[in-house]
């Protein structure tokens, strides 16, 4: 079963061939076709398999960066915060942190004066200020070792980082835009002024797309695409730092996180992951293998165990593990000897497009964070606008994300809404669906008024209508692309379920069934 598009000459030029379907790849073609361009976008893979499903899930401002003097970046990533919450309130949720005070470490005036700066460097209009605790007494504290007394509440936000990925992609085909997963770059060459790419999908078949500009959006790979785009390259060096994270039971009460100092002054955050599950993470790990190839090592998984059982009422180990999962991050080499230290600012590189050029502009996207992708596709385009003037201005700062149009109500009386009209759900499974899709939560159960009519239950709550949504409007193709990147549900799911999962997919479109 393929995603219905409309049928269009690939050897039409397009204003825009994006190459990359992680978060900036994606919200770069929904802003471009949202300003009147027309847009393809091209991914090898699945949307957001590589590092954009592989992140912290945090929307934040980035509270250590402050320490490495990146006030710009930490003010323009809560600006952002509060756009997002603002156009993604089902994706986009906020959450309150403590942050223990550990003598030895940073001393308690240095947190508290980070923590006022954090407060105040961009308008925070609905998340509560920072303050300082004694955590034996507050009941955030309950799970922080004895010997912390002193510590700090501070808010962030948390997202479902694959799903806003999707959500994007999403919003750029209904704007018009033609979004090809499985559909890999093979080369760009240059003609009459435009870029002319050779697309393979998966099944073998080439087609050829003519662009006026190209996008490389392609994360930890933007360096192996260029190689396939002569006279191509890019003025700056890329650093690959790995980030690994662990999924463990939870073990404490509440909705709150907890953002941890370990010996060597890294921090390490542990969050609630999928109601009953926590996020530990992550690591910053020189990589210099393929992205492709990356995976936690016993180093790794030692060292997050480590800082959470030095401060939380815990004891981890590697057999708590319930899954991990790595991600490579492309950032701009700054010439820091740690990984930790190196910018996670992004840099624009434009080449070509002026007379007279070696060839149309070319846009390479290096570095960033998950939280700024809005801006950073705007400022793409504006930096654009001079070989595409007929674009339009900018405009998703205030338009929402599909399903992110909750109205006056907001979050919580648009899910009571939805919980009132299905209520035939169980709880959990109404509150994941509605986190899910937000808005289109009542479009997915495709009219059902009870269990029956949602079809075959997998298990745990996925039910074969959603199913046959993400395969039909979210590109999802595998058994992975459902239960690890459109859902969690691979948390949940025994491997005979996954196989009869796998099975029940086949049949939909005549694949082989796959699913680790």
């Amino acid at each position: 079963m393929n995603v219905p598009s409309t049928p269009a000459d690939t050897a039409q030029p397009v204003d825009l061939l994006v190459v990359g379907g992680g978060i900036n790849g994606t919200g770069i073609a929904r802003d471009a076709a949202g300003r009147g361009l027309r847009v393809v976008l091209c991914e090898k893979d699945d949307l957001a398999q590589g590092t954009s499903s592989r992140s912290s899930r945090l929307i934040h401002g980035g509270l250590r960066y402050l320490e490495h003097g990146q006030l710009r970046l930490v003010r323009e990533a809560l600006h952002e915060r509060e756009i997002l919450l603002r156009i993604a309130p089902h994706l986009v949720r906020p959450m309150r942190f403590v942050l223990p005070h550990v003598a030895g470490m940073r001393p308690a005036w240095m947190l508290r004066l980070g923590l006022f700066l954090y407060d105040h460097l961009a308008h925070r209009a609905s998340l509560p200020a920072s303050r300082t605790a004694w955590l034996d007494a507050v009941p955030e504290g309950a799970a922080v070792r004895p010997g912390h007394r002193r510590g700090f509440l501070y808010s962030d936000c948390r997202t479902d980082d694959a799903r806003l990925v999707v959500h994007n992609a999403l919003g750029a085909q209904a704007l018009g835009a033609r979004i090809l997963t499985r559909c890999e770059l093979v080369d760009a060459r240059c003609h009459d002024g435009l870029w002319h790419a050779r697309l393979r999908e998966r099944s073998g078949a080439v087609r050829e797309q003519a662009a006026r500009v190209l996008v490389n959006a392609a994360g930890p790979w933007v360096d192996a695409l260029a190689l396939r785009v002569p006279a191509a390259r890019h003025a700056h060096r890329i650093r690959l730092v790995k980030g690994s994270h662990l999924v463990v039971p939870k073990f404490w009460s509440g909705d709150h996180g907890y953002l941890l100092q370990h010996t060597d002054r890294r921090v390490v955050f542990v969050t609630p992951y999928e109601n009953d599950y926590a996020m530990v993470g992550t690591t910053d790990v020189a990589y210099e293998g393929a992205p492709d190839a990356v995976a936690i090592s016993a180093e790794e998984t030692h060292y997050l165990c480590d800082a959470v059982n030095r401060q939380l009422r815990c004891a981890l180990s590697p057999a708590d593990v319930v899954y991990a999962y790595s991600g490579v991050r492309p950032l701009v080499d700054d010439a820091h000897d740690d990984p930790a230290a190196v910018t996670r600012d992004y840099v624009l590189d434009l080449a070509g497009g002026a007379a007279p050029a070696a060839h149309p502009p070319l846009l390479t996207v290096l570095g960033g964070k998950i939280t700024t992708f809005r801006r950073l596709a705007e400022q793409a385009l504006e930096l654009l606008r001079p070989a595409l003037p007929a674009m339009g201005p900018a405009w998703t700062a205030h338009a929402p994300l599909p399903g992110g149009a909750l109205g006056d109500q907001g979050y919580e009386g648009a899910l009571a809404q939805f919980r009132a009209a299905a209520a035939f759900l169980p709880a959990e499974h109404a509150l994941g669906l509605f986190a899910r899709h937000g808005a289109a939560a009542g479009a997915v159960l495709a009219g059902g008024r009870d269990l029956a009519a949602l079809g075959r239950h997998f298990g745990a709550g996925l039910y074969e209508c959603e199913v046959r949504h993400f395969m039909a409007h979210e590109w999802a193709r595998d058994c992975e692309d459902v239960l690890w990147r459109r859902s969690k549900f691979g948390l949940r799911l025994a491997e005979d379920a996954r196989a009869q999962l796998a099975q029940w997919m086949q049949g939909q479109d005549g694949r082989q069934p796959t699913c680790p």
